[in-house]
């Protein structure tokens, strides 16, 4: 059976957003939407009278009903036929999604927010689950392009081995195209992406393009077989990476990355890079959380990360 998708909600017009969403997502996997909404946060999002700890306080319960109930609506105008469930938890929202998190297939969160999840929910959101959640979390923004491709950032760590088969996975549901990209930033053949190149450093471009291309064929191994439906471009790039990324997403549908791992799109993903995507791609963003060992915590090193 199919795990649900989940969604937070609290009422703002992104968590709305997030909603249609997330509806959409859970009739394409044919799943069960579940409306999400914390109640455990800062007391001023809560009438006078209604602690925290008691969602069941008086004005409390007609405020989550009117809330979860607009949800719900806005669930059934996007997919009709697609299950809903609602869940009202005590807690703060971070602690709330990632325990949502270990039995749903995808966490749908906005861009944006006012209530409960509110400031939450660019980038620290996204970023906490990436590093604690259990499944893909999908952040809602920008404009994508329905007609677009879906768009894969991969790089050489074991944390882009969850991130491939996802993506294939949302191309084939989607019945969009896959583009694959990688790049190799230029500073020397080991990758440098800093604010800018160092200087006097020279480095073969032909190299790098060369190894971006073996780092595709290694990612996509075995996946084209079993997803013939989907057409695959690959992309070898000799670039900066968010720069890259962000450009290439102006005409996607949805951005796939990895997150945690060695370096490149991974390791960046839990730091500038990641707010850099989350806040300027021009479409949604799904990050997978790699479901291995992290190579820190077995004695693997761990590059740099901006």
């Amino acid at each position: 059976m199919t795990k649900p998708v989940v969604v937070g909600v609290d009422g703002s017009p992104a968590s709305m957003d997030a909603v249609g969403t997330a509806s959409r997502e859970a009739g394409i996997r044919g799943a069960e939407l579940r409306l999400v909404h914390a109640v455990g946060g800062p007391s001023a999002l809560l009438p006078a009278g209604g602690p925290p700890w008691n969602p069941a306080a008086a004005g409390v319960r007609e405020l989550l009903d009117g809330t979860l109930a607009a949800a719900e609506r806005r669930a059934r105008d996007t997919a009709p036929r697609v299950r809903i469930t609602r869940d009202v938890a005590v807690g703060e929202p971070l602690m709330v999604l990632e325990i949502a998190s270990r039995t749903a297939s995808l966490v749908v969160v906005g861009s944006r927010g006012l209530g409960a999840f509110g400031s939450l929910l660019l980038g620290s959101t996204s970023a906490h689950l990436a590093a604690h959640g259990r499944c893909p979390v999908f952040v809602v923004r920008g404009r994508p392009n329905p007609a677009g491709p879906v768009l894969l950032g991969v790089d050489d760590s074991v944390a882009s081995g969850d991130a491939v088969p996802f993506a294939f996975q949302e191309a084939s549901l989607r019945g969009a195209d896959l583009t694959v990209v990688h790049v190799c930033p230029l500073g020397s053949p080991d990758g440098y992406d800093g604010p800018a190149d160092p200087p006097f450093v020279t480095y073969d471009e032909t190299h790098l393009r060369k190894k971006a291309e073996h780092v595709l064929d290694a990612a996509l191994a075995g996946l084209r077989e079993k997803y013939p439906d989907v057409t695959v471009r690959l992309r070898p790039v000799v670039g900066r990476v968010r720069h890259t990324l962000i450009g290439m997403s102006a005409d996607a549908q949805l951005l796939v990355v990895g997150a945690r791992g060695r370096g490149g799109f991974t390791g960046l993903l839990l730091g500038s890079a990641s707010q850099a995507v989350l806040h300027h791609a021009h479409c949604p963003v799904t990050v997978v959380h790699h479901r291995g060992e992290d190579p820190a915590a077995t004695g693997g090193r761990t590059e740099d990360r901006l």
